[in-house]
């Protein structure tokens, strides 16, 4: 049995998967914020009742925000910043008294639609995480790619690529930097923009919803979004060239993102022709907690 989690900074969501991949039992609750200790304990309580009522010990994948630095063997580069610096992977083995594999939430969304999703069968996926923050992971042939850094795929901390007028400064990220692509891509960061250009305070959910609606303001602001995610994409294919880019996280959800930035991202992509397909999530919201239980493959020990 294979147990993954998906460590979210409002919730934490686990499930058990047998053999064939079925899903035998599910836990969610939410995340203790700014309370590392109480983060280790309701990880290793999800994992405890998830053992519990499907009737078996399982390994343990979780993905999480940020990564386990290489160098130090603590975390870095988490958005959940009471995680950063601290010893998450030690600290849950010990409350488990098992080995447990940590992996980068976008790595686990790009590992479960490369698996069996929306990019199955690919060589090269690259899966795309907007939501909250944005983030991004690489699949070569089946197998997550890392780097000896452990920052593989962080598009979202790189600078916006062919920055127009006032996007050239930017607005701040947490990473200490500004006009990183995550504070234009992210839920967060489209809602900042559609204020900054209207003065009206809604969510990403209501520009989409409004949009819809034909309101003009918030058709305008979606098409700027799409402009900007066409050009991070870009710079992606231009270094990467993956056969499927998915998305994921809730900007997902949005219909008019899988016509129109593949519509536009060839101006920026150095080719005569671009055959990358831009695909929706096959998991959905399940796709980055079954990413982290495909963390553990069939042949590792139980």
């Amino acid at each position: 049995m294979r147990i993954g989690i998906d460590l979210g900074g409002t919730k934490i969501e686990g499930v058990a998967l047998d053999r064939a991949g079925r899903v035998a039992a599910r836990q969610r609750r939410p995340t203790p914020r700014d309370d590392y200790p109480g983060t280790v304990r309701a990880l290793t309580e999800i994992v405890a009742t998830l053992e519990a009522e499907a009737g078996a010990r399982g390994t343990v994948g979780i993905g999480m925000p940020g990564v386990i630095s290489p160098a130090t063997g603590l975390v870095k580069n988490a958005n959940s910043v009471w995680l950063i610096g601290q010893p998450l992977q030690q600290d849950l083995e010990r409350a488990m008294d098992r080995p447990v594999r940590l992996a980068n939430d976008a790595n686990c969304f790009a590992l479960s639609e490369a698996s069996d999703g929306a990019a199955e069968g690919a060589a090269v996926v690259f899966g795309v995480i907007v939501g909250t923050g944005t983030g991004g992971g690489v699949v070569v042939h089946g197998r997550v790619l890392t780097g000896p850094n452990a920052v593989a795929g962080e598009w979202g901390h790189n600078p916006l690529p062919w920055a127009e007028g006032d996007e050239r400064d930017g607005p701040p990220c947490y990473c200490g930097r500004r006009g990183c692509i995550e504070t234009f891509l992210s839920g967060p960061g489209l809602a900042r923009d559609h204020l900054r250009a209207t003065g009206i305070a809604w969510s990403s959910e209501d520009v989409a919803a409004q949009a819809e609606a034909g309101d003009a303001s918030a058709n305008a602001t979606l098409l700027r979004y799409e402009s900007r995610m066409a050009r991070a994409l870009a710079g992606i294919i231009n270094v990467l060239d993956p056969d499927v880019i998915v998305l994921g996280g809730g900007l997902s959800s949005l219909a008019r993102l899988y016509r129109n930035v593949p519509a536009l991202w060839g101006a920026w992509v150095f080719s005569d022709r671009v055959d990358t397909r831009l695909v929706p999530p096959v998991h959905g919201d399940a796709s980055g907690v079954r990413g982290a239980a495909w963390l553990w493959g069939a042949a590792d020990p139980a």
